[in-house]
């Protein structure tokens, strides 16, 4: 959102879907005017957006679809690589992702009349590239540019891990599938909603979280497994309700759900090399919390 405040724009606010928590493509027509330029959509912890929904709605207005595809790198949806679907489709390399070189990203371009303009501004707005390519005879300053290029250092770091994608992707779905399975008769027991993955996508495996009945219970929980020497934690605070949100005029209670997620939801360790030893220590811990009658918010 900052990258598009930062260039001008003013970023609209749509709520989430309760099961997926990706962007609730029911309410996304609400959000629209003649002024829309773009619709941002997230793949919330690796799953996909409901982006056949997504594409109708914007190709009827014509208006690009920029996927952040921070969480989704090498999931799918309808068979489809998360980050192709969208005009655009931005990934990141940051320390807390699947495939990380400290800090970093890339973008990927669907819309061919795009790729020049986006070449130039990756050569710090000249056409070297053109000229290297034998195209013309000499380079020059021809728009807007910076660099954005990793040091070799960290992308060779960064390829490491991509040649290894099976093995670290492999790893994590290992770790994913034993939570569900071993939590899911807690949670059904204690009100608790585990991640939802629809049948006509694949996860990549980003985050595994959790979201409880309540504030409160959240907090039991999360004193519960620090207690026990497991670190857990929240998520995202909600865009519209920050300092900079209220300004772009967002307001409190304009995506509930959202809002809701934001005091709910936990999340558990999750790594591709989590050892089957510390899982079942984290999942004895998480399983061994019942709320109390102090551990439930009171009615207004």
């Amino acid at each position: 959102v900052h990258g598009f405040a930062l260039r001008g724009a003013r970023p609209v606010f749509c709520d989430v879907r309760r099961d997926t928590l990706n962007l609730d493509e029911r309410r996304l027509p609400e959000c629209l005017s003649e002024r829309t330029k773009a619709i941002v959509v997230v793949h919330y912890a690796g799953v996909a957006c409901e982006m056949d929904e997504i594409l109708a709605i914007a190709g009827a207005r014509g208006v690009p679809v920029v996927e952040d595809n921070a969480h989704g790198l090498f999931g799918r949806y309808r068979g489809r690589p998360l980050g192709t679907l969208g005009a655009f489709g931005t990934q990141s390399f940051h320390e807390t992702k699947n495939f990380s070189c400290g800090e970093g990203g890339a973008l990927v371009i669907n819309d061919a009349a795009a790729a020049g303009r986006a070449e130039i501004m990756w050569e710090k707005g000249t056409n070297r590239s053109q000229f290297l390519r034998g195209e013309i005879d000499k380079y020059s300053w021809v728009d807007l540019g910076s660099s954005w290029l990793p040091s070799d250092l960290l992308a060779a770091q960064l390829l490491g891990q991509l040649e290894a994608r099976h093995d670290v992707q492999r790893g994590r779905r290992r770790a994913w599938e034993c939570y569900h399975a071993a939590l899911t008769p807690w949670a059904q027991k204690l009100g608790v909603q585990l991640p939802v993955v629809p049948a006509h996508c694949e996860s990549a495996y980003h985050l595994f979280h959790m979201l409880m009945p309540d504030e409160a219970q959240r907090a039991a929980l999360t004193r519960h497994l620090l207690e026990r020497g497991v670190r857990s934690a929240s998520h995202y605070a909600p865009l519209h309700t920050s300092p900079m949100g209220l300004q772009f005029g967002g307001q409190k209670g304009q995506c509930p759900i959202a809002e809701d997620a934001a005091v709910t939801l936990v999340r558990l360790p999750m790594y591709n090399t989590l050892s089957e030893e510390l899982q079942e220590r984290i999942i004895a811990a998480v399983t061994s919390w019942e709320p109390c009658a102090n551990d439930h918010v009171s009615s207004p």
